[in-house]
């Protein structure tokens, strides 16, 4: 595994998050699509969460130690019990800016890593620690693509009476 290079996407992620909610209105980062549909605001907290509680934590624990077990998470139920869509925008972005920065500097900091080393995941069996890595960083992209989707039919809401329909039609009216 080349660690610089996931290290380097991590980072570019991170900034590509935060640019991505430059300029949002507060009702816009709490529109949600639909009510199964996360808003913008919950996608960041998410991630924030995410950051400190599943990635950096599971990768470390799965490098120390094979006997721990991996503290339980939540994503779904965090929505809710932390009641995402009523936080400050500003103060979970910081949260983010700040978590990301102590992921990168732990991931420098590490002195010949095994990634080879594996955990034994309940339901998927076998992840090695540079499973978990690789999948840190897609976790990443995989939230700016949703970002980027639900900023489109945020758009798309925002613009009525006019329809995005030319640019994608699924995007509804």
């Amino acid at each position: 595994m080349d660690l610089k290079a996931v290290i380097s996407e991590l980072e570019r992620n991170g900034a590509a998050i935060e640019a991505a909610y430059e300029g949002i209105s507060s009702d816009g980062v709490r529109w949600k699509p639909s009510e199964k549909k996360w808003s913008l605001l919950e996608v960041l907290c998410h991630l924030a969460d995410e950051e400190k509680r599943d990635f950096r934590t599971r990768v470390r624990v799965t490098l120390e130690s094979t006997d721990e077990k991996w503290p339980p998470i939540d994503p779904e139920g965090w929505v809710t019990e932390f009641r995402y869509n009523e936080q400050d925008l500003d103060a979970v972005m910081t949260r983010f800016r700040e978590e990301r920065a102590e992921s990168l500097r732990w991931l420098r900091s590490l002195k010949k890593p095994d990634w080879e080393i594996a955990y034994e995941h309940p339901a998927l069996g076998p992840l090695r620690a540079g499973d978990l890595l690789a999948s840190w960083a897609a976790h990443d992209l995989l939230h700016l693509k949703q970002i980027a989707h639900t900023k489109a039919m945020l758009l798309a809401h925002e613009s009525k009476p006019f329809s995005v329909r030319y640019a994608d039609p699924s995007l509804g009216d």
